[in-house]
């Protein structure tokens, strides 16, 4: 071989260095001895370098990462989990799984990746069957027609998550909630709570057309912004624009009728590793779903990176009004909150759901959350602020995504009607409440207070509607409950606990809402009443009165279809293992349903894996560093015991506290004067 052939060679033998281990005349060698680095190390340093830069800072060098083979690992990892229900661990990898992920790899980096490409898979699905025989020709066009995606762009799929996710997650701003980590509907509903409170007029907007379809053009321009790497805007662009498949309209009535009988008469058989569906009591609380959350944004061949994408052009309203809120802002010294500055509540932080009354002169502020393609503004102001909010967001949207909004698309309602966002009605009532504070010379002074309450209740007839849907119950006013079917083949051990976790979850839902009590008691006597209707028709009893006399009120105590005393006690089939232990339907009484939790929500709060990141930055910069050394050399090392010790104790001996705040010393010495 002449040298000029050699030298040619040398940029392959450079770019597939990595494959030397997986060739052939080196088949001795181990396959893992490539998978170097932690998976985990590389992510956390993308987080770190994504929240540690400035927010105009742009990424233009993102191939690095996709070139590291233990990122791809990692996604293959998660992928199998998605495909199987079992996260593999690393050295369980097998060595063609290896050996796939590097081609695919290599096609990535080399930009010869192709979106759906069914007919050359470089990776396959665990749960394929390897296979020598020819495929039909039947079965080769139905696997092309088919709407399964291809396991290998699930990996890919994961591959730029695990990259852009950090870097647009910095950059997000803190009114958006949903397809986020650390964040989700509770979160919306708590912030509701602390921050929502005052507000008069409300708008309830609805941009669910932006999940349903948006231009490539217009989700590249956001992605652009902060992401410069040509690489992976070419995977993003190619995965945007999708092929749409036209079929004549003469023939698919009867393709989907085939279809459907096809699919009545055929039972499916899972495969070794394929998962089992989801349990009923899952499905089923899926199904209660509000319709802020049913939605779920699915971009050409984007597949679990669509939701980021969609957050990346929703960033630009949330960043828009960011902006008015600030300049919308007036301050009013008439006004009993927010007199001087926009983080100002004079009043109480531990109640932020209570407002004293002030006069006709008020602030004007507003508030913005979002959760998914459904935002809510909050206005103090008159309803002509409102209205031209309302005209702006439309504007901004006609501009901005292309997408023309009229005005059924953004409410504007008073809180006296009620606002109905996730499910949950934000209201408002006048109370009376007697107010407590310490007067001159130490005198407790109580005098009575008029405010408003924010309330924020679980709406009980979109739970009703939802119930009736799944054919729970019958009738609006007054429902009646229905058996639960689709549970009469199951043991009543076994559909106990399926309702029971179903039941758990529900009040876990409505785990804020001021009416708890009342909305999950109502939940529990369906999902009681249903399974006895069930059971009475399952041990032929005839009615429900039978079914609670042998099985109490929680359905606890085991049923029989006949009266045969020669069989066995349940006591002694429990005792033996022959029977599983009947657990009762929960929340039997109202007692035993937990309230609400008022726990008071930061005003400013961000997730904790934020607030260790934020914090381990500060620790990284050597000038904190400096003064955080110096500052424990001066002033020693304290832990919390030693000062909750010093505190008991000096109660215990002295009655009161050694340490005094300065004014705490001032009024002393000027009662003593006295």
């Amino acid at each position: 071989m002449s040298l000029r052939q050699n030298f040619k060679q040398l940029p392959f033998i450079k770019s597939h260095s990595l494959f030397r281990p997986f060739s052939s005349s080196s088949s001795h060698q181990d396959p893992y001895s490539v998978l170097k680095e932690d998976p985990v190390d590389i992510c956390t340093s993308i987080w770190v370098k994504s929240f540690s830069s400035p927010s105009n800072f742009t990424f233009s060098n993102l191939t690095g990462f996709l070139s590291k083979l233990d990122l791809w690992a990692l996604a293959y990892q998660r992928s199998c989990a998605h495909v199987t229900g079992k996260f593999p661990p690393r050295n369980a990898l097998p060595s063609h799984a290896l050996h796939s992920l590097f081609s695919l790899q290599t096609a990535v980096v080399h930009n010869r990746f192709k979106w759906n490409d069914k007919a050359h898979q470089i990776l396959r699905s665990p749960n394929d069957k390897p296979s020598t025989k020819l495929v039909s020709k039947r079965k080769l066009s139905a696997m092309m027609e088919s709407d399964d995606p291809c396991f290998q762009d699930r990996v890919v799929q994961e591959m730029l998550l695990m990259v852009l996710e950090p870097i647009f997650e910095a950059r997000f701003s803190r009114k958006s909630h949903a397809f986020r980590p650390g964040r989700n509907a509770h979160t919306v509903i708590r912030t509701i709570r602390s921050n929502f409170a005052g507000y008069l007029w409300f708008l309830r907007g609805d941009l669910s057309e932006i999940l349903d379809d948006i231009d490539a053009d217009v989700v590249m321009g956001c992605v652009e912004k902060v992401v410069r790497d040509k690489k992976v805007l070419n995977l993003i662009k190619k995965a945007l624009k999708s092929p749409v498949r036209i079929r004549e309209m003469g023939n698919y009535g009867e393709e989907s009728r085939k279809k459907k009988k096809r699919k009545s008469t055929k039972k499916k058989i899972l495969n070794e590793n394929e998962p089992k569906p989801d349990p009923y009591w899952l499905r089923t609380f899926f199904d209660f779903a509000p319709e802020e959350a049913a939605k779920i944004p699915t971009y050409g061949y984007c597949g679990i990176l669509s939701p980021l994408l969609a957050n990346v052009c929703l960033n630009e309203l949330d960043q828009m009004m960011e902006e008015k809120i600030v300049d919308f802002f007036r301050p009013n010294k008439l006004d009993s909150i927010w007199k001087h500055s926009i983080d100002d509540r004079c009043h109480n932080p531990s109640w932020p759901e209570f407002v004293p009354s002030s006069g006709k002169e008020k602030t004007r502020k507003m508030e913005y959350i979002r959760y998914g393609g459904h935002f809510l503004i909050g206005v103090r102001g008159p309803r002509e602020d409102a209205v031209q909010i309302r005209k702006e967001i439309i504007e901004f949207c006609e501009r901005k995504f292309g997408i023309r909004l009229d005005n059924s698309k953004i409410d504007i309602e008073h809180i006296t009607r009620g606002i109905q966002f996730l499910d949950h009605i934000i209201c408002r009532r006048v109370i009376y409440p007697t107010l407590r504070y310490t007067g001159s010379g130490g005198k407790i002074v109580s005098e009575k207070g008029v405010g408003t309450l924010l309330s924020v209740t679980a709406c009980l007839q979109q739970c009703i509607r939802q119930f009736r849907r799944l054919k729970f119950v019958k009738g609006d006013k007054d429902p009646e409950p229905l058996p639960c079917t689709p549970m009469l083949y199951s043991g009543q051990a076994h559909t106990n606990a399926q309702m029971n976790k179903f039941l758990e979850t529900m009040a876990d839902w409505y785990r804020y809402a001021d009416n708890r009590k009342k909305v999950v008691g109502f939940c529990a006597y369906v999902i009681r009443s249903s399974l006895a209707k069930l059971y009475a028709a399952r041990y032929r009893l005839k009615s429900r009165a039978k079914v609670y006399k042998i099985a109490l009120r929680d359905l606890s105590r085991p049923l029989r279809e006949n009266s045969n005393n020669s069989a066995p006690e349940y006591s002694d089939l429990l005792r033996m293992g022959l029977v599983d232990a009947i657990e009762g339907v929960q929340f039997s009484h109202m007692s035993l349903i937990p309230t609400c939790d008022y726990t008071p929500f930061p005003r400013n709060w961000i997730p904790d894996h934020e607030q260790v990141l934020h914090e381990y930055i500060r620790l990284q910069d050597p000038k904190f560093f400096c003064e955080l050394h110096r500052s424990i050399k001066r002033q020693g090392l304290s832990l919390p015991q030693d000062e909750i010790s010093e505190i008991v104790w000096d109660y215990k001996t002295l009655g009161v506290r050694r340490y005094q705040s300065s004014g705490e010393n001032e009024l002393n010495n000027g009662l003593q004067k006295v």
